[in-house]
């Protein structure tokens, strides 16, 4: 019989499998194999792969706003004042496994296939309600600034993951950032 892994033990696992070999190619039968346990323990505390999917897509999350959250000023000015401060503690190799989790999940979601197109707006929704209150003002002002905000760093990101590092920090530069 195998290790008894706690629920934390499985999401960790299931974290590392998906910074290795993707989302897509998550299933309880790889992540039991990769942890030497069974598939029930997985089930145990995950009934479906949507609740799995979902638990690592909000620990990268989190994992992302706790490198964020000492870059932030407490009060912005605005998105570029935040994007400035973001951009240069994001866009290093030791993040970029992270981001290919949520570019990956963000193109499932996308292509409107389970669960990423239902996950992916309500993590979106929290990401701006977590950004917006790094500005002040009227509550639709700080939702202004956090879109523009995620707008601006992830498509920087997704130019770092696609046409590599030198393109997005020229972006960045050219971006006043």
């Amino acid at each position: 019989m195998g290790h008894k892994y706690s629920r934390d033990e499985i999401l960790e696992g299931a974290v590392q499998a998906a910074v290795d070999h993707g989302l897509s190619s998550l299933t309880f039968g790889r992540l039991a194999r990769r942890l030497g346990t069974s598939d029930r323990v997985i089930v145990y505390y995950f009934t479906t792969k949507n609740a799995l999917v979902t638990d690592v897509l909000v620990a990268i999350g989190v994992r992302l706003q706790e490198v964020l959250a000492g870059a932030f000023p407490d009060k912005a000015a605005d998105h570029r004042q935040m994007v400035a401060a973001a951009y240069p503690v994001l866009a290093n190799s030791a993040v970029d496994p992270l981001f290919a989790v949520y570019f990956e999940a963000c193109g499932l979601a996308a292509a409107h296939q389970a669960p990423f197109h239902e996950v992916a707006p309500q993590l979106m929704a929290a990401w701006v309600d977590w950004l917006a209150d790094f500005f002040s003002g009227s509550r639709a002002r700080r939702t202004r600034e956090a879109e523009a905000t995620m707008a601006l760093v992830d498509g920087l990101l997704l130019m770092r993951h696609l046409a590599g590092p030198h393109a997005a920090d020229r972006a960045a530069r050219t971006l006043g950032l």
